[in-house]
């Protein structure tokens, strides 16, 4: 088993961390509200293909 130093340990994710590109605010605000947009989008697509698949269901079982 491999004996773990809590000291190297922390150095290297020291290490790692300052290398990470951290976004801006600007990013993260351009981000955020484009999830949400694509959101909204994709909320707007599956409510009208549900309305359309409801509509084409209750016409075939009318014919039934």
């Amino acid at each position: 088993m491999a004996v773990i130093n809590p000291g190297k340990f922390v150095r290297e994710v020291r290490r790692e961390i300052v290398q990470v590109t951290w976004p801006t605010r600007r990013e993260t605000v351009i981000s955020t509200i484009m999830v949400f947009v694509m959101v909204a989008l994709a909320s707007v697509f599956f409510l009208l293909v549900d309305q359309i698949f409801s509509w084409i269901i209750q016409i075939i079982l009318r014919l039934g």
